[in-house]
């Protein structure tokens, strides 16, 4: 069996597996770094999830692909010209945050319905809506964005599995994981950051 699942698996899959590995242990520690190594994963992951015929993930990644360079420049300048510390998001990001969700949903699931040959548009455009609003979060500095980026890994593991691409699945498994370590290390920061 395992022989089967690599033999099935990509050089592009094993690459951008590698660089998202790289990018969220990264971000998990807080490290500016983690964008470079995104956006090497995330163009390989675009190919993959493409030919897969997952398109509301291949949009995603594309939005992963513009929000890692809005990220990197807002963790590095932020509005103060210095590196943006880490928040909780504010009511009116709570709302903005739910916004996304709901519209990103609508509009890939009434899209993927009405306009592609997918076959599983509800279940992709609920991994693709909450991990929209988690990538917001996150470019923005707000600790909740591994909350929503975990409940797209947790709905995105039996999708992955389900489309036979099982090195990400395997990705998506650690990286549910590493965001539970990134979401207590940046309650540690925050903490730290309000007593300095």
């Amino acid at each position: 069996m395992m022989q089967e699942i690599l033999s099935k698996t990509s050089l592009l899959e094993w690459f951008g597996v590698f660089f998202s590995v790289v990018q969220v242990l990264l971000a998990q520690r807080n490290n500016i770094h983690n964008y470079l190594f995104g956006i090497a994963g995330i163009v390989l992951a675009m190919f993959v999830k493409f030919n897969a015929k997952l398109y509301a993930e291949f949009t995603l990644d594309f939005y992963y692909l513009v929000m890692s360079v809005y990220g990197w420049l807002f963790w590095k300048f932020g509005k103060q010209q210095t590196e943006t510390p880490i928040s909780f998001t504010t009511t009116t990001e709570k709302y903005k945050a739910t916004g996304i969700v709901v519209s990103a949903f609508l509009i890939f699931y009434i899209f993927l319905t009405n306009y592609t040959n997918s076959d599983v548009p509800l279940w992709d455009s609920l991994v693709t809506a909450f991990a929209w609003a988690g990538m917001w979060l996150m470019a923005k500095r707000k600790i909740e964005n591994w909350v929503l980026l975990n409940i797209s890994n947790f709905l995105a593991v039996p999708l992955l599995i389900h489309k036979e691409l099982y090195l990400y699945a395997a990705l998506t498994a650690f990286l549910f994981v590493v965001a539970i370590f990134g979401y207590i290390n940046w309650y540690k920061i925050l903490k730290q950051q309000k007593n300095a």
